[in-house]
């Protein structure tokens, strides 16, 4: 297939009646969708983009709640010939003032031409809306016309090619409203190409099961658009009511027979934590063959402790894998082999932070255990850089840098950003590797890095130590530097929330938390900060925002 079109065309005319999608909504039946039901949906949206003058090339930012009509409303985009962008719509945990903010800036770089989103939050996308902007219509998700069978001679998308531009995904930060990264139909599908290869997907038998917010890479391509695309079942739940009983995710597979499920590191957490045994009772996960992190970076702890919890129940070790992924590649870099665990790579901690070098090491004391993102993809080449561009030797820390047919055509309207992003090529990822045989193994954020004394602190490693502190909660603390004008150099700063409001409990807490990172790594932790549930700002993927939270934090101590 050239276009998403003409793949959504072949599903509807040779398998109609086929499930699509399993759409699980907290106490209701679920949902099938099949083919058929999915783009008669559709081509009620594309009807009402259409009659409200939406022209084909034109954006359609989607804010939708999970459910049938975010659904309907991006294929019907598809069908239509316009470009769908799926972002995140307020929570409880975004700043109103904030998201109203970057909604208004996006628009002003995007200028789509249209806003579909739900009658209850229409007046917070009017909010936003200012006077000369591109916006020509906000349609309503309960004022599309009734489901009809599409016309596909008929319909505008037919004449979209290969290398148009067929979705925006945004970057994650604090609301997810960053910058737009604009995909081809020839991109996205030479991405579902050879990452089906790398996970040797099977057509016939795969059921993909995914909780993932649809306007993230992960969920949007991975668990979204591979399996419509490609034809296979998709049972997909809301990630709210994931977060609120996260085994429904544990019996949609066992039910479902479920093969595959990319999540998140601290889910892996957040699973093997908050699930308990009565929740568990008649689940059988052996189906399951891959259950895929996709952060970065991957921590080997996290695949221990999610064997260990749910190993009596069927899962199997070699399940538990690991993929390196980011928008503006579509998806996918790297992935591990699963027919067996992700490489572990033991290296001494003190060379790593302070020489930028990852030395093997068998010291039990002076020793970092990371775990290896897989291999690049049969159509991706990946190289690890210096700050001139030039290759470093393996086990040496750089900037990964990435090249394949299937990246992204620019970040959309902002040919500056572009252009900085790439070197000779390359795309630059801003992401912190190095590769050993081929293995690539990813330490952090570049622009995250802190640095103390002339050590590079990885603040991702800093908040693994936090959560080993008996009291705090694996994504429930963050890390980041200020600068200190008394020594000329950046101090490291944790903040961490609690349950529990005495006092006493949040000093002694503290105090543990000061000890056990000064003690397991080259700094001394001197400020740590104990706050209430939901202080710490998220990005749109779940990972803690690390500079908005560095200007909560300075605005906390006045």
């Amino acid at each position: 297939m050239s276009t998403f079109f003409d793949a959504l065309r072949n599903h509807y005319e040779r398998h109609p009646e086929k499930t699509a999608i399993w759409l699980q909504i907290a106490r209701r039946a679920d949902t099938p969708i099949t083919y058929r039901r999915l783009l008669e949906g559709a081509h009620a949206y594309a009807q009402a983009y259409a009659a409200r003058g939406i022209q084909p090339d034109e954006v359609v930012i989607l804010i939708l709640q999970h459910g049938e009509a975010l659904l309907a409303a991006f294929w019907g985009a598809v069908l239509h010939g316009a470009i769908p962008s799926i972002l995140p719509f307020l929570t409880e945990k975004l700043s109103p003032q904030r998201y109203k903010k970057d909604l208004t800036a996006l628009i002003g770089v995007t200028r789509p031409a249209a806003i579909v989103t739900y009658p209850e939050f229409a007046p917070v996308v009017q909010k936003a809306l200012t006077p000369n902007d591109s916006v020509r219509a906000v349609l309503l998700s309960n004022e599309t016309p009734p489901p009809s069978p599409p016309n596909f001679s008929r319909l505008a998308g037919r004449l979209r090619q290969p290398e148009d531009i067929v979705l925006l995904q945004h970057s994650s930060g604090t609301t997810g409203l960053q910058k737009g990264v604009a995909l081809s139909h020839r991109a996205v599908f030479n991405q579902l190409q050879a990452y089906s290869e790398a996970i040797r997907l099977d057509r016939a038998r795969d059921v993909i099961v995914s909780w993932l917010p649809l306007y993230h890479d992960m969920g949007l391509i991975a668990s979204f658009l591979l399996p419509v695309l490609e034809g296979v079942p998709l049972v997909l739940m809301s990630p709210f009511d994931w977060v609120r009983a996260p085994y429904r995710l544990f019996q949609a597979v066992s039910h479902y027979r479920g093969t595959l499920t990319w999540m998140p590191n601290f889910a892996y957490m957040f699973c093997a934590q908050k699930i308990r045994d009565r929740h568990l009772e008649g689940v059988d996960l052996s189906s399951w063959r891959a259950v895929i992190n996709c952060s970065e970076p991957v921590r080997p702890e996290s695949h221990q402790v999610f064997y260990e919890r749910f190993q009596p129940y069927g899962l199997r070790h070699t399940a538990l894998q690991t993929s390196y992924a980011m928008a503006e590649n579509t998806f996918a870099v790297t992935q591990s082999d699963l027919s067996r665990p992700p490489v572990l790579d033991a290296i001494q901690r003190t060379a790593f932070l302070t020489q930028h070098r990852a030395i093997p090491t068998e010291d039990e004391s002076d020793r970092l255990v990371m775990m290896s993102s897989g291999r690049p993809i049969a159509n991706t080449r990946v190289r690890i850089v210096d700050d001139q561009g030039r290759d470093v030797p393996p086990r040496t820390v750089g900037e990964i840098a990435i090249r394949s047919n299937c990246m992204l055509t620019g970040y959309y309207n902002r040919p500056d950003l572009t252009e900085k992003a790439f070197l000779d090529g390359w795309y630059l990822t801003g992401d912190y590797g190095y590769m050993v045989d081929g293995e690539l193994f990813v330490c952090g954020r570049k622009k995250e890095i802190i640095i103390v004394g002339g050590k590079n602190i990885y603040p991702q490693d800093i908040e693994s130590l936090v959560y080993e502190v008996p009291g705090t909660h694996p994504g429930r603390a963050v890390a980041f530097g200020i600068d200190d004008p008394h020594t000329g150099t950046e101090e490291v700063v944790v903040v961490a929330e609690s349950d529990n409001p005495d006092p006493t409990f949040r000093q002694n807490l503290a105090l543990a938390i000061q000890k056990h990172v000064s003690k397991n790594s080259p700094i001394t932790l001197r400020r740590v900060l104990i706050v209430d549930r939901q202080w710490i700002i998220k990005t749109s993927s779940g990972k803690p925002a690390r500079t908005a939270n560095k200007e909560k934090y300075l605005a906390h101590q006045g």
